[in-house]
């Protein structure tokens, strides 16, 4: 069970973290949506684990990568949104969230365009 304090900080981080992933895809040359699909955050507030969507698929890995060598800037935009809210600072952990892939393939195998014959 998630408490009140857990799920506040939670929406706070998905919020502010959606903000930033917008506007660095806004400066980027590239076309790219990077969502944050959904933050859980530890019962000590000191780890916050970070779902993120993008897309086009194709820029997933690099994507990723950025995200893992910047963890740090993050970890410091969070200390300065948050710094007056929070004792500790969570550690940040990014995870690709490829839920929506999942209902794609069965959208698919549902209209028989998959590798699973129509009966």
């Amino acid at each position: 069970m998630e408490s009140n304090r857990q799920r506040k900080i939670a929406q706070i981080l998905q919020e502010d973290f959606a903000e930033l992933f917008r506007k660095q895809a806004s400066e980027s040359k590239q076309t790219l949506l990077v969502s944050v699909s959904d933050v859980k955050i530890s019962a000590d507030l000191g780890v916050a684990k970070i779902y993120i969507s993008i897309f086009p698929a194709e820029n997933r890995k690099a994507v990723m990568k950025e995200i893992e060598e910047n963890k740090a800037t993050y970890r410091n935009f969070v200390g300065q949104k948050m710094g007056k809210q929070v004792r500790i600072i969570p550690q940040l952990s990014f995870f690709l969230d490829t839920s929506m892939d999942d209902v794609e393939a069965i959208e698919r195998e549902l209209k028989g365009e998959g590798d699973n014959p129509i009966l």
